[in-house]
């Protein structure tokens, strides 16, 4: 029986518009429903403000100048990089509506640094004082916030989805949300790698679109990992571009770095060598402004009594999944809905691909991509809900979660724990995940398709245990989802390396879209001629 049928001492509401997850995408998402007439309610695992990746960090953000020499540029800079599956028409909509958002940022009181003119410089934003604005923006505009309220499973009937159930972390009170839509922004998976900000991103929002039925995109391009200090959960990696990268005797390593290079450093940590690091390519001018425009960085070394530009210090990676990585949920229009009625997803629990195609990296893309399909998915679930009216509400509707959730008894925390580090042993290691060929994907899906029988066939209870044990479920089903994709990419492109199949090849110039829980499948989707950046 599932969370849908329990009703003792629930908390029931209803809306027009669901948005689960609180982050920037999620935030955007409820404004913009909001501001088309939709009654709103976001629920968040966290704290709506100051959970997931953005709300401790620094962010860059793909914001450019409508010129059209400067657009061309910065659709051209990760083109090639991205294995050439980005499409033309996304770049150009999502640039126009983030160049929109920011702006309206500027004008709803963001505190954008001035440049040497006086200008506000809107290329970056500061993840505390962003996410504290987006709250506040969110209830100012009416929205119900559920803070530490995760869901557990969606709700639908025939007619589509109509809404989400799941638990109130401070009280252990079931909560049900029935609604016309529901906006998935849960953010993307990074295994419980303790980076920063990505604990609660566990790929939750994958396993509930996929239990209604949607597709995943791009789920090959996941296999992320942040240059990062050894003693330290920072994982921001845009400063080690002026970083050189030594061995422990103080010998360089060659052509080891922050973005085509840490393939080397995985190499030489897989060989048993120690990384160090020291970023003293700074020039001595700037390294007061990256002081600034990144304060979280320099904070661990600052503890540590580190001068990162003079200092050398220990470095490792760490897996940031498809946090950082371009795959999730597959979206059929430009409303970002899937192919089930009545769900939306954006931010980095939707796929990317369609601006950077299998590659990204930190802040930039995925900033710009969190404001500005937050924007499409919160309109165009709002306006779905609104045709659907007291139709959308009024539904006998039934949870989809693919294990049984009730009662008080089930899986225990022990069990679970059991079951992340099953997981977590097949896509952290560097040689199954970064380095992938078709015996070792083949050797961990057997050990990862068992983990999900054993997962299916457990029971969740209806306590608060029941967070950890839809993590789990979620964490495995999105690696199944990564390394069957994988398998079918039969060459290296984008993030996504190959190590029996080393090149790139034009005859796999499309998409994989991955879907199904107990048998995954896998299709191809052709990436059109117009989409192309010519």
């Amino acid at each position: 029986m599932s969370i849908a049928h329990a009703r003792h001492n629930e908390l029931s509401l209803e809306a027009d518009v669901l948005i689960i997850g609180g982050g920037p995408a999620g935030t955007w998402a409820a404004i913009s429903a909001a501001s088309r007439g939709a009654k709103v309610i976001l629920v968040d695992k966290g704290y709506c403000g100051t959970s997931g990746a953005t709300a401790p960090s620094g962010t860059g953000v793909w914001y450019v100048k409508p010129d059209p020499v400067l657009r061309r540029q910065a659709k051209e800079s990760r083109y090639a990089l991205g294995g050439f599956l980005a499409d033309n028409r996304w770049m150009d909509r999502v640039l126009d509506q983030t160049y929109t958002n920011m702006n309206r940022l500027a004008e709803w009181g963001y505190p954008f640094p001035l440049n040497e003119f006086g200008e506000p410089h809107k290329r970056g934003l500061q993840g505390p004082e962003y996410m504290k604005l987006m709250r506040k923006l969110v209830k100012k505009a009416g929205v119900k916030i559920l803070d530490h309220s995760p869901a557990l499973e969606l709700l639908a009937d025939e007619y589509g989805v109509g809404g989400a159930s799941g638990i109130r972390l401070e009280t252990g009170e079931p909560w049900t949300v029935r609604a016309g839509a529901v906006v998935i922004a849960t953010g993307g998976c990074a295994f419980l790698s303790k980076a920063l900000g990505c604990n609660v991103l566990t790929g939750d929002g994958y396993l509930l679109a996929a239990e209604a039925g949607a597709e995943l995109s791009g789920m090959e391009f996941s296999n992320a990992y942040a240059i990062c200090p050894v003693f330290s959960s920072v994982t921001k990696t845009a400063f080690y571009r002026y970083a050189t990268f030594y061995y422990e005797d103080g010998t360089v390593i060659e052509e080891a770095g922050s973005q085509r290079g840490r393939s080397v450093i995985a190499r030489k940590l897989l060989e048993g060598h120690r990384v160090f690091a020291r970023l003293d390519q700074a020039p001595e001018d700037i390294r007061p402004l990256l002081r600034v425009s990144q304060t979280n960085f320099f904070l661990p070394f600052d503890r540590a009594g580190i001068d990162p530009f003079r200092d050398l210090f220990e470095v490792t990676l760490r897996l940031e999944g498809t946090v950082r990585g371009t795959g999730g949920i597959h979206i059929t229009d430009e409303t970002c809905a899937t192919k089930v009625p009545g769900l939306y997803a954006a931010g980095d629990a939707a796929t990317r691909e369609l601006i950077c195609g299998g590659f990204t990296g930190g802040g930039s893309h995925n900033a710009a991509w969190a404001m500005s399909s937050g924007t499409f998915a919160g309109e165009g679930a709002a306006d779905y809900a609104l045709k659907l009216g007291q139709r959308g509400t009024g539904r006998r509707l039934r949870g989809l979660s693919s294990q049984a959730i009730a009662g008080r008894q089930g899986q225990t925390p022990q069990r679970t724990a059991e079951f992340i580090r099953a997981v977590q042993s097949e896509v952290m290691p560097y040689d199954r995940n970064l380095f992938r060929t078709e015996e070792r994907l083949n050797d961990s899906l057997v050990r990862l398709d068992g983990l999900w029988r054993d997962i299916r066939s457990s029971s969740v209870p209806l306590t608060t245990d029941a967070v950890k044990a839809r993590e789990a479920a979620a964490m495995t089903a999105t690696a199944r989802w990564m390394y069957r994709t994988a398998l079918h990419r039969t060459e290296t492109r984008g993030m996504h390396k190959r190590e029996d199949f080393r090149t790139l090849d034009e005859s796999q110039k499309h998409r994989l879209v991955s879907s199904g829980l107990d048998e995954v499948a896998v299709r191809t989707e052709q990436v059109g001629k117009e989409a192309a950046l010519v």
